[in-house]
């Protein structure tokens, strides 16, 4: 491979095999190095592989401006969490979440608090997620030996979260929210009937974090099986009032008409998490 662009002693751009543009980053890789030189493969460390040329210029404004020891441990923490998530993350967390932790530790030096008002929520819906975000803080700690506050746990979960769903920040924060008004209308039809200790509880949780995702993405889910529908209709009618108020918000904050699928499967959550 030879070096098309020298973005520091530490990074280069190059070109694979495939004559795909890439990113390459290791100890010295660019040190008093020039465009059309020969890179020693040993000397690389990371590749990063981005979807488009746009993306790929972000990362390299951004890296350029970055110690190698924090993008080190960046890259450390998006593996872990692709290896203990399993799931596929879009390519833009390596510079979203790597340009929040260069920034958050920024915070940390110069003295600034920072408090994330939806520590709470995230703990909540996105479990998985914050644990990975309090191992991400131990590794910053151990490797760069910067402690930071665990309100970026729920930061980094966030930043995750947005990986996992492909959509943008602001829409992660609505979506929480949404999510958060739909427990406290449930909350409010059954008070202390809700289990929240429940395995049930955390089901519903984890629907309503998909269901949240259908209707900000524009999808719906249809059935055909109207019998069912009825049974749950004539059997738990506590049950569909209470969804009935969930659908009306729904309607009225997204403009979204909850089908008849939807509504049976709201129904079957909140039936579950109300009996004990």
């Amino acid at each position: 491979m030879k070096i098309t662009k020298v973005i520091n002693n530490n990074i280069v751009v190059s070109r694979d095999d495939s004559q795909r543009e890439v990113v390459l980053m290791g100890k010295g890789l660019g040190f008093q190095k020039h465009a059309g030189q020969t890179i020693d493969p040993k000397k690389i460390e990371k590749t990063y592989i981005m979807k488009d040329h746009g993306m790929t210029h972000r990362f390299q404004e951004m890296a350029a401006n970055i110690p190698i020891e924090r993008l080190k441990v960046c890259n450390e923490i998006i593996q872990y969490a692709k290896d203990r998530l399993q799931k596929n993350i879009n390519d833009n967390i390596y510079i979203s979440l790597t340009d929040h932790i260069n920034f958050a530790i920024e915070r940390v030096k110069m003295g600034v608090p920072f408090q994330n008002p939806f520590l709470w929520e995230i703990k909540k819906f996105y479990y998985q997620e914050y644990l990975i975000g309090k191992a991400a803080i131990g590794m910053i700690e151990k490797k760069l030996k910067v402690t930071l506050p665990q309100d970026e746990a729920a930061f980094i979960a966030l930043h995750i979260v947005n990986a996992e769903l492909d959509l943008d920040m602001t829409s992660m924060v609505s979506m929480t929210k949404f999510v958060n008004h739909i427990l406290d209308i449930v909350d409010e039809c059954f008070g202390d009937r809700i289990d929240k200790e429940s395995v049930f509880y955390e089901r519903f949780v984890t629907h309503l974090k998909f269901f949240a995702q259908r209707i900000f993405a524009g999808k719906e889910v249809e059935s055909d099986d109207t019998e069912f529908q009825e049974i749950i209709r004539n059997k738990y009618q506590d049950c569909i009032d209470c969804v009935e108020k969930i659908k009306a918000y729904i309607k009225e904050t997204c403009n979204h008409d909850v089908t008849d699928e939807e509504m049976m499967y709201l129904t079957v959550h909140v039936k579950r998490v109300t009996t004990k």
